[in-house]
């Protein structure tokens, strides 16, 4: 005999064991993200601190930077299903503090430089706490915006390389500015994933909502040192 009323206990329990997962994920998320500013804060200090990244200026900098960067996130993908990726995320996190104490020294070289790093860090704090809000609000499926927003990702990154050489402060103004607005859109996104189910792996979950972070992060610090430093 068919009958339908036994599936309603079937789906329910499927449902909610779906939701269960969802909520892990996105629980898992949050801790390993907030596990992994600890390595990028001391990555920054080491960085400030001795100034072994000082030198890494210009095509050199950038070199070193976006190997060290894609090499780790392909070492990242790599190990996702194991306990390792945790390792290796916490140690590309590291490496990003350190490749950020450039920017950081140079705006604590500003007389309300320590102030510039804390307006940074707040605003970021403060794009984290809407995005986060808006993604457990929002029904729509957002999972279109991802092309267009890789799109507007690259874009941007092309452009970064080439005012790396061409030392525009207007050039450097306008992409700070247009980074801020992608990954913090980026970073809705990337909730909303993980609260849709689209991301059910917290590692690489934790590597996106990182790298809009850190995105923002130093967008902003460089958009206050550009327009507020020495003020």
């Amino acid at each position: 005999m068919n009958d339908p009323i036994q599936t309603v206990p079937s789906y329910g329990h499927g449902t909610t064991l779906a939701l269960e997962q969802r909520n892990r994920v996105l629980r898992n998320t949050y801790w390993l993200l907030a596990l992994s500013l600890i390595p990028t804060v001391l990555g920054a200090w080491l960085g400030v601190s001795t100034g072994i990244t000082r030198s890494l200026s210009g095509g050199l900098g950038l070199i070193v930077f976006l190997g060290g960067a894609f090499g780790f996130m392909y070492a990242i993908q790599k190990t996702k299903d194991s306990a390792a990726g945790v390792g290796v995320l916490l140690a590309f996190t590291f490496f990003m503090g350190l490749m950020l104490s450039r920017l950081i020294a140079l705006v604590l070289g500003f007389k309300n430089g320590p102030g510039l790093v804390m307006t940074a860090f707040g605003g970021t704090a403060g794009v984290f706490f809407v995005m986060a809000s808006l993604s457990t609000v929002i029904k729509r499926d957002l999972s279109g915006m991802g092309k267009w927003l890789f799109v507007g990702a690259l874009v941007l990154m092309v452009g970064a390389i080439i005012n790396v050489f061409v030392g525009s402060s207007a050039g450097m103004l306008v992409i700070s500015t247009l980074a801020i607005g992608i990954f913090s859109l980026y970073m809705l996104y990337d909730l909303k994933q993980i609260i849709d189910g689209g991301e059910t792996n917290y590692i690489t979950a934790t590597l996106a909502l990182y790298l809009d972070l850190f995105n923002v992060f130093q967008s902003l610090l460089a958009l206050l040192g550009l327009t507020a430093g020495d003020d």
